[in-house]
């Protein structure tokens, strides 16, 4: 049985996280665009303030698609020592990538967010949420960008997701929460009626709702 949409989602993950309703510890942090509207529903359930983790991956320069690290909302880096090594990847290289990714993070986070501060996540119980994991390489770099914010826990949940991926970042995680974990998987849009790509007007309006409800700084 497919979700209807990433509303419909939403209210099956939230049932999976009841535990965490009406906490002030509990923060609910979603990967843009796609995981917004599918955690403004888990937030809504769980009495939780909504806000956004974005995350720029850092491309090799001769060969994009290979990362060498990723940013992510906060200001925090986190690099793959293995490929930095591998590639023999001069300083001044990742620091020119850094700052063309840190670039477009920051407009980014403006564009949701507007003047609003991030979500001060230290001691907290974050909840990362995302439309789906495949690979689970977005969310890998969002768990490690995260954890250097020192988080209390991190809780990854997502309402599909492929059931290998789902058990490697049970590893990374403090917790994994895949409400289906289907087989074959395949890709996280074959379990949607509508996979329709959520607009940056959507995530803005939701992240505003939330934002007149809950204070995340």
């Amino acid at each position: 049985m497919l979700f209807q949409d990433r509303t419909d989602a939403g209210r099956e993950l939230a049932a999976k996280l009841r535990d965490y309703a009406d906490r002030r510890d509990v923060i609910v942090l979603a990967l843009p665009r796609g995981g917004v509207p599918v955690a403004a529903v888990v937030a809504d359930e769980l009495n939780a303030p909504l806000d956004v983790f974005v995350v720029r991956k850092l491309g090799v320069p001769f060969q994009p698609e290979l990362a060498m690290g990723a940013i992510a909302t906060g200001g925090v880096r986190v690099l793959n020592e293995d490929v930095v090594r591998m590639l023999n990847m001069p300083d001044d290289v990742i620091e020119q990538v850094t700052a063309r990714e840190h670039h477009e993070l920051q407009r980014r986070e403006h564009d949701y967010r507007g003047d609003r501060p991030p979500a001060n996540v230290h001691g907290k119980t974050v909840i990362l949420i995302d439309d789906g994991l495949a690979t689970g390489s977005t969310m890998r770099a969002a768990v490690a960008a995260l954890r250097q914010q020192a988080p209390a826990k991190i809780v990854v949940a997502v309402p599909v997701g492929a059931a290998e991926t789902c058990e490697e970042i049970q590893k990374l995680a403090d917790e994994a929460v895949c409400a289906r974990a289907p087989e074959p998987f395949h890709a996280v849009g074959m379990w949607y009626n509508d996979f329709s790509q959520t607009t940056d007007d959507e995530v803005r309006e939701l992240l505003e709702k939330s934002a007149t409800v809950h204070s995340v700084a």
